[in-house]
Protein backbone atom coordinates (compact mmCIF):
# COMPACT_ATOMS: atom_id res chain seq x y z
CA UNK A 1 0.00 0.00 0.00
CA UNK A 2 0.74 3.61 -0.64
CA UNK A 3 2.29 5.26 2.70
CA UNK A 4 1.88 9.39 2.57
CA UNK A 5 3.26 11.24 5.81
CA UNK A 6 2.75 15.04 6.13
CA UNK A 7 4.69 16.85 7.95
CA UNK A 8 3.70 19.90 10.00
CA UNK A 9 6.45 22.58 10.29
CA UNK A 10 4.11 24.54 12.84
CA UNK A 11 4.26 24.34 16.56
CA UNK A 12 0.74 26.38 16.73
CA UNK A 13 -1.95 24.75 19.20
CA UNK A 14 -4.34 26.11 16.52
CA UNK A 15 -2.63 25.47 13.55
CA UNK A 16 -3.58 26.46 10.14
CA UNK A 17 -0.38 24.78 8.64
CA UNK A 18 -1.73 21.24 9.87
CA UNK A 19 -5.29 21.80 9.35
CA UNK A 20 -4.52 22.33 5.58
CA UNK A 21 -2.69 18.90 5.64
CA UNK A 22 -5.15 16.75 7.28
CA UNK A 23 -7.07 18.31 4.59
CA UNK A 24 -4.67 17.10 1.92
CA UNK A 25 -3.98 14.04 4.26
CA UNK A 26 -7.70 13.38 3.48
CA UNK A 27 -7.53 13.41 -0.69
CA UNK A 28 -4.96 11.38 0.08
CA UNK A 29 -6.35 7.97 1.56
CA UNK A 30 -9.50 8.94 -0.46
CA UNK A 31 -6.91 8.07 -3.25
CA UNK A 32 -6.54 4.23 -1.60
CA UNK A 33 -3.09 5.99 0.60
CA UNK A 34 -2.46 4.98 3.91
CA UNK A 35 -1.61 8.46 5.67
CA UNK A 36 -0.32 10.09 8.92
CA UNK A 37 0.34 13.10 10.08
CA UNK A 38 4.01 13.86 11.87
CA UNK A 39 3.29 17.14 13.51
CA UNK A 40 6.70 18.93 14.80
CA UNK A 41 5.37 20.98 17.12
CA UNK A 42 4.81 17.32 19.68
CA UNK A 43 8.56 15.56 19.31
CA UNK A 44 11.48 15.66 21.14
CA UNK A 45 13.70 16.87 18.33
CA UNK A 46 16.56 19.09 19.49
CA UNK A 47 18.78 21.12 17.22
CA UNK A 48 20.25 19.41 14.77
CA UNK A 49 24.20 18.88 15.78
CA UNK A 50 25.80 16.91 12.51
CA UNK A 51 28.33 15.13 14.96
CA UNK A 52 25.69 13.86 16.76
CA UNK A 53 24.05 9.97 15.37
CA UNK A 54 20.28 10.46 16.92
CA UNK A 55 18.92 12.96 18.68
CA UNK A 56 15.86 12.70 20.58
CA UNK A 57 12.98 11.25 18.27
CA UNK A 58 15.20 12.00 15.34
CA UNK A 59 15.04 8.05 14.81
CA UNK A 60 11.60 7.38 14.42
CA UNK A 61 11.01 10.51 12.82
CA UNK A 62 13.42 9.90 9.96
CA UNK A 63 12.22 6.24 9.68
CA UNK A 64 8.63 7.88 9.37
CA UNK A 65 9.87 9.65 6.42
CA UNK A 66 11.69 7.15 4.71
CA UNK A 67 9.76 4.41 4.63
CA UNK A 68 6.56 7.07 2.72
CA UNK A 69 6.23 6.93 -0.55
CA UNK A 70 4.77 10.35 -0.95
CA UNK A 71 5.37 13.49 2.00
CA UNK A 72 3.39 16.33 1.86
CA UNK A 73 5.83 19.16 3.65
CA UNK A 74 3.49 21.61 5.37
CA UNK A 75 5.10 25.50 7.03
CA UNK A 76 3.95 28.33 8.04
CA UNK A 77 5.58 31.42 6.38
CA UNK A 78 8.53 33.09 8.58
CA UNK A 79 10.34 35.90 7.45
CA UNK A 80 9.45 35.21 3.77
CA UNK A 81 10.51 31.89 4.52
CA UNK A 82 9.98 28.51 5.92
CA UNK A 83 10.06 28.03 10.07
CA UNK A 84 12.66 26.96 12.16
CA UNK A 85 10.78 24.10 13.28
CA UNK A 86 10.71 22.65 10.11
CA UNK A 87 14.43 23.87 9.36
CA UNK A 88 15.39 21.76 11.78
CA UNK A 89 13.82 18.66 11.29
CA UNK A 90 14.77 18.97 7.27
CA UNK A 91 18.12 19.28 8.28
CA UNK A 92 17.92 15.35 10.11
CA UNK A 93 16.82 14.43 6.04
CA UNK A 94 18.96 13.32 3.72
CA UNK A 95 19.16 11.67 0.35
CA UNK A 96 18.42 8.38 2.34
CA UNK A 97 14.48 9.64 3.20
CA UNK A 98 13.94 11.65 0.14
CA UNK A 99 14.96 9.88 -3.00
CA UNK A 100 12.23 8.76 -5.15
CA UNK A 101 9.54 10.19 -2.91
CA UNK A 102 6.83 12.35 -4.29
CA UNK A 103 6.30 15.45 -2.60
CA UNK A 104 3.89 18.31 -2.59
CA UNK A 105 4.51 21.69 -0.50
CA UNK A 106 1.94 23.78 1.31
CA UNK A 107 2.79 27.59 2.70
CA UNK A 108 0.51 29.19 4.98
CA UNK A 109 0.90 32.64 5.36
CA UNK A 110 -0.57 35.23 7.49
CA UNK A 111 -0.45 38.14 5.30
CA UNK A 112 -0.31 37.11 1.29
CA UNK A 113 3.29 36.26 0.62
CA UNK A 114 4.19 33.02 0.11
CA UNK A 115 5.93 32.73 -2.88
CA UNK A 116 9.46 32.63 -1.49
CA UNK A 117 8.70 30.34 1.19
CA UNK A 118 7.50 27.74 -1.35
CA UNK A 119 10.26 28.03 -3.94
CA UNK A 120 12.91 27.56 -0.88
CA UNK A 121 11.08 23.88 -0.05
CA UNK A 122 10.82 23.50 -3.87
CA UNK A 123 14.77 24.37 -3.79
CA UNK A 124 15.95 22.26 -0.89
CA UNK A 125 13.82 19.18 -1.55
CA UNK A 126 15.48 19.06 -5.16
CA UNK A 127 18.83 19.02 -3.21
CA UNK A 128 17.99 15.34 -1.36
CA UNK A 129 16.69 14.26 -4.59
CA UNK A 130 13.03 14.61 -4.09
CA UNK A 131 10.57 14.39 -6.72
CA UNK A 132 8.79 17.44 -5.79
CA UNK A 133 5.21 17.60 -7.97
CA UNK A 134 4.08 21.03 -10.12
CA UNK A 135 1.09 21.10 -8.11
CA UNK A 136 1.46 23.21 -4.93
CA UNK A 137 -0.69 25.14 -2.15
CA UNK A 138 0.02 28.64 -0.80
CA UNK A 139 -2.91 30.36 1.10
CA UNK A 140 -2.87 33.94 1.81
CA UNK A 141 -4.63 35.44 4.81
CA UNK A 142 -4.56 31.62 6.92
CA UNK A 143 -6.35 32.23 10.02
CA UNK A 144 -9.07 33.82 7.91
CA UNK A 145 -9.00 31.34 5.34
CA UNK A 146 -9.20 28.33 7.71
CA UNK A 147 -11.70 28.03 10.35
CA UNK A 148 -11.66 26.69 14.18
CA UNK A 149 -12.70 23.78 13.15
CA UNK A 150 -10.08 23.32 10.68
CA UNK A 151 -12.26 23.81 7.50
CA UNK A 152 -10.84 25.44 4.32
CA UNK A 153 -13.60 28.10 3.64
CA UNK A 154 -12.88 28.83 -0.09
CA UNK A 155 -14.28 26.23 -2.14
CA UNK A 156 -10.94 26.60 -5.00
CA UNK A 157 -8.58 26.41 -1.98
CA UNK A 158 -10.50 23.52 -0.68
CA UNK A 159 -10.26 21.70 -3.98
CA UNK A 160 -6.51 22.72 -4.86
CA UNK A 161 -5.70 21.45 -1.31
CA UNK A 162 -7.60 18.23 -1.64
CA UNK A 163 -5.59 18.05 -5.26
CA UNK A 164 -1.96 18.45 -3.67
CA UNK A 165 -3.21 14.96 -1.47
CA UNK A 166 -4.18 13.42 -4.80
CA UNK A 167 -1.19 14.35 -6.85
CA UNK A 168 0.99 13.39 -4.58
CA UNK A 169 -0.19 9.93 -4.11
CA UNK A 170 -0.34 9.28 -7.91
CA UNK A 171 2.99 10.39 -8.43
CA UNK A 172 4.40 8.25 -5.58
CA UNK A 173 2.33 5.31 -6.82
CA UNK A 174 4.34 5.58 -10.35
CA UNK A 175 7.73 6.36 -8.56
CA UNK A 176 7.35 2.97 -6.60
CA UNK A 177 5.87 0.65 -9.58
Amino acid sequence: MTRIVAISGSRRTESTTRAALRVALDAAADAGAETDLLDLGTVDLPLYHPDEDAQGDSERLTRLVREADGVLAGTPVYHGSYSSTFKNFHDYCGFDEYENTAVGLLATAGGGSYGGTLEHLRSTFRNVHAWTVPHEVGIRGASSAIDADGRIRDEDLLKRTRKLGRIVTEHAVRLND
